[in-house]
């Protein structure tokens, strides 16, 4: 496990609604993993020296097989907290230096939890970035960028785009059905009829504040269709980067839902150098792959199981034919009195604060504050008009439909893993 250089906790996380579970390997790499990173400064830096400790410069190799796990169980009102250190097939030759070797694993293992329960004190909540929960707001950025796109006219769609100072790389984003470029954007000057969705600008956001140019274009129908469209975008794609003189960037693509399978097939006329397919399986069974596809991550949503068993399916063609593949699943989350403002521009504390009341009196949510249906099958606006509760802005029952979608999690645009999206295209573009 250990071994005489610095090694690192390769760590993942797995959260449901009642279970945190962090599973470490330790291996032979000069870093710490992402996860750490992600703590609030000084716990990040004391739980990364006690990893550290457990997988630092030492001299004794222990028996293969040794796996240390950590399980931390978060049940409502009060915490479990287990170590468990999974040996192997332990033989008698496992002994003296070796046993003293397992005391500190027991040891580290057991410093990390004493400062992570008093880090978090009595904290109802672990920190967001372990919990899955939503921790950026609608202006988590404003002091990094801001959104003010141009729009354009080309090959009888929309193209609305945006470029930081010195980008790094060019992100195509393809809506999903009944969706627009315009989604992507906050209503301006520059944009009049842009509405900006939450998840859509927040994943704009993300790009734009990690230096990538980014480039929606409108289908031009109520989904993408995938003959002549996927030609026309494709031009209009290589126009733009030539027209901005980008061409020397790396391109990269997201597409949600229909814009999934969109960039699914897009990748075999165009080259990007990584894409990602979100809350769709692609059209893989309907392509001839080839060893150059671009590495592919799929983020999805594992309620909808026959999507996850293609997606499975899909990803071991993918593996088989030679190319990269990653998965990250999106899992729900509960509501709260504050979640809705937090997430959507120009809906205030109070009515946040109102609307989660009613949705609990009316019984749409759980006693957690999870959703008991996808909000497009909750009949959330029917009662939002008999209660009386006044939308200063008649857009953001569109808000908050589909932040509601997203809570469910069954098929909904998300921004939550927009770090980890960024990772995978960043690690690619070397």
């Amino acid at each position: 496990m250990c071994c005489g250089h610095l090694a690192f906790f390769n760590a993942f996380y797995i959260r449901t609604k009642e279970e945190l579970r962090i599973t470490t390997r330790c291996g032979a790499v000069g870093k710490l993993p992402s996860l750490v990173d992600e703590l609030p400064g000084a716990l990040m830096v004391r739980v990364r020296n006690s990893l550290e400790t457990l997988c630092g410069q030492g001299q004794a190799k222990p028996r293969a097989g040794i796996n240390p796990t950590l399980q931390l169980t978060s049940r409502t009102g009060s915490r479990v907290l287990t170590v468990m250190l999974n040996r192997g097939n332990r033989s008698k030759a496992w002994n003296g230096p070796q046993n003293r070797l397992a005391g500190l694993v027991v040891v580290s293992l057991t410093v990390f939890l004493l400062i992570f329960i008093l880090s978090v004190g009595n904290n109802d909540q672990m920190p967001s970035s372990l919990l899955e929960l939503p921790k950026e707001k609608w202006h988590s950025f404003k002091s990094l960028v801001q959104l003010s796109p141009t729009l354009e006219f080309r090959n009888g769609t929309d193209v609305i785009w945006q470029i930081p100072d010195s980008p790094k790389a060019v992100l195509f984003l393809a809506h999903g059905c009944n969706g627009r470029a315009a989604h992507f954007w906050d209503k301006s000057t520059h944009c009049p009829n842009c509405i900006g969705l939450p998840e859509e600008r927040l994943i704009a956001l993300h790009a734009l504040a990690r230096k990538f140019a980014v480039l929606t274009i409108s289908s031009a129908g109520i989904c993408w269709t995938l003959g002549e469209e996927i030609i026309i975008v494709k031009d209009i794609i290589k126009w733009w980067v030539k027209k901005n003189k980008l061409e020397k960037l790396p391109l990269v693509a997201m597409g949600a839902s229909s814009g999934g399978y969109f960039v699914s097939v897009l990748a075999t006329v165009l080259k990007f150098t990584s894409i990602t397919i979100m809350i769709a399986e692609g059209k893989f069974d309907k392509m001839d792959i080839k060893e150059s596809y671009p590495p592919t991550l799929f983020m999805h949503m594992p309620k909808d199981i026959l999507r996850k068993q293609k997606i499975d399916e899909y990803m071991e063609i993918l593996r088989n034919k030679g190319v990269e593949v990653a998965e990250i699943e999106c899992k729900e989350f509960p509501l709260s009195p504050h979640l809705l403002a937090d997430r959507i521009p120009g809906l205030d504390l109070s009515v946040s604060a109102k609307l989660f009341e009613l949705f609990r009196h009316k019984g749409f949510i759980d006693e957690n504050g999870y959703m008991k249906n996808d909000g497009r099958r909750t009949r959330w606006k029917e009662a939002v008009r008999e209660s009386k509760i006044i939308f200063p802005d008649k857009h953001l029952a569109h808000y908050i439909q589909e932040e509601l979608n997203l809570a469910f999690a069954y098929h909904e645009m998300t921004s939550l893993h927009s770090d980890r999206m960024f990772i995978w295209f960043e690690s690619h573009m070397r």
